[in-house]
């Protein structure tokens, strides 16, 4: 038991590093294309629980159902219970900031156009796949260190119809959507 605990606290270690080292150097960003096409929310389901609201991005931004993949974090769950939603917990953190989770490589494996990090404060786990995902814009909530998006809104996190209505007009006017 000691030895897992020590364990974990090493994996912890490892991701810091790992972060640190990933947020001081440039982001890639994909080029090439413009407007919105695919969307992919990064969601702490701990704090934010209405998943079904996430979904309703389809229409604000005028895309299709099948553009938007959502990946949520909770700091616990069990693997029997069912979700939704796919989520990822703390113990999939593997070594040098790897995250050892299907769902978490299903995810990273795609490109999207933009990202939303919709979770505030500091969270090893979720900072680190937003930093491995591959988005040309990426918007989140204020409490982040602003190395993680490009817009950054400043509301609460259980408002999300008021997030949804400025990431629309900060898309208009950067002509991202129609």
């Amino acid at each position: 038991m000691i030895l897992k605990g020590l364990k974990d606290k090493f994996k912890h270690n490892s991701g810091l590093k790992y972060l640190r080292q990933e947020v001081a150097q440039p982001r890639l960003r994909p080029e090439g294309r413009s407007g919105i096409q695919a969307v992919g929310i990064l969601a702490d389901l701990d704090a934010f629980s209405d998943v079904e609201a996430l979904f309703g991005l389809t229409e604000v931004l005028g895309i299709h159902p099948n553009a938007v993949k959502v990946l949520g974090y909770k700091s616990f769950y069990d693997k029997n219970s069912p979700y939704a939603t796919p989520v990822f917990s703390d113990k999939d953190l593997g070594w040098k900031g790897a995250v050892e989770n299907s769902y978490v490589l299903e995810f990273l494996g795609r490109e999207y156009d933009l990202l939303i990090n919709y979770f505030q404060g500091d969270n090893l786990l979720m900072q680190l796949v937003s930093l491995q995902a591959r988005a040309r814009i990426r918007a989140g909530l204020h409490g982040v260190d602003p190395a993680y998006n490009d817009l950054i809104f400043s509301c609460d996190i259980s408002d999300f119809g008021l997030f949804t209505s400025e990431l629309k007009k900060y898309l208009n006017v950067l002509k991202e959507i129609a």
